[in-house]
Order: C-alpha cells, then sequence, then structure tokens
C-alpha cells in the first residue's frame, strides 16, 4: 500500500497552488501579465505655466522625471542641442512644435534663473543618512 507522507503532500499543495496562481495571471491579464514588470513611480513635478508646458510634460516626462527638467540651466544654444539630441533619441516632438518648445525651456530654466531648490527628506530620514555616514566615519 502506498502512503505519502506529509511533506509529499505539502509539495503536491504548494505545486496547484503556482500552477493555479498561474493560470489566473493568464486569464486575468493575458499572455504578457506574467513578463510585466510593476510600474515604477516618477517624480512628476508640474512643469512652470507656459503655452508649450503640456508638450514639454508629454515629451520630456516620456522618459525623464520632472526634477531633471526642473534641475536644468541652460542658455537658448544649449537647449536647442538637448532637444535636438532627444528628437535624435526618440522623444516626440511635432517639428512645428521644436522652436516653440525650446523657448519655453530656455526661458524657464535659463542661466538667469534661481538655482532648483530639491525637496529635502523628512528629519527621519535626514537623521538616518547622518548616522550611517557618521558611523561609516568612525570606522575608518
Amino acid at each position: 500500500m502506498s502512503h505519502r507522507g506529509s511533506g509529499e503532500q505539502v509539495a503536491v499543495s504548494a505545486l496547484r497552488f503556482v500552477v493555479a496562481f498561474i493560470l489566473l495571471k493568464l486569464v486575468v491579464g493575458g499572455p504578457f501579465a506574467l513578463s510585466q514588470k510593476p510600474a515604477t513611480p516618477k517624480l512628476t513635478e508640474d512643469l512652470p505655466p507656459g503655452p508649450m508646458q503640456a508638450k514639454a510634460t508629454t515629451s520630456c516626462l516620456e522618459c525623464h522625471e520632472g526634477r531633471i527638467i526642473l534641475q536644468q540651466r541652460l542658455s537658448q544654444a544649449a537647449w536647442t542641442k538637448e532637444v535636438d539630441k532627444m528628437i535624435k533619441w526618440g522623444a516626440v516632438v511635432d517639428a512645428g512644435d521644436r522652436d516653440a518648445l525650446i523657448d519655453y525651456l530656455s526661458t524657464n530654466f535659463s542661466l538667469d534663473q534661481a538655482l532648483y531648490e530639491a525637496p529635502r527628506s523628512s528629519p527621519e530620514k535626514r537623521k538616518k543618512a547622518s548616522a550611517t555616514s557618521s558611523a561609516a566615519r568612525k570606522s575608518e
């Protein structure tokens, strides 16, 4: 008479659970549900108001966090190079919008604008970071 041990029963139950989970994912999410990575949150700080704000948001924030744009301080010539480079790399900017987008960026993020003030972390995070760096210095 064949008798299954409790370890074997646990393994069979676990296997059934995994198979059921995979089948559920395929039924609910389709064949690509298992290979999709979870969406990572992006910092989408609002860009300054202006006629090209929406275009800059859709063109730039498709790949970059908002603070990447907000911290830039470039001349119009540098913005022109940057926008042209991003277009070559796949940014979607209509030819008719290119110059207006460059004007928007160079007006709002020019060399004469105040430096970007990054948001500070919570006091608890600063305290923890300070303690970690202090401990690292003491161990040297």
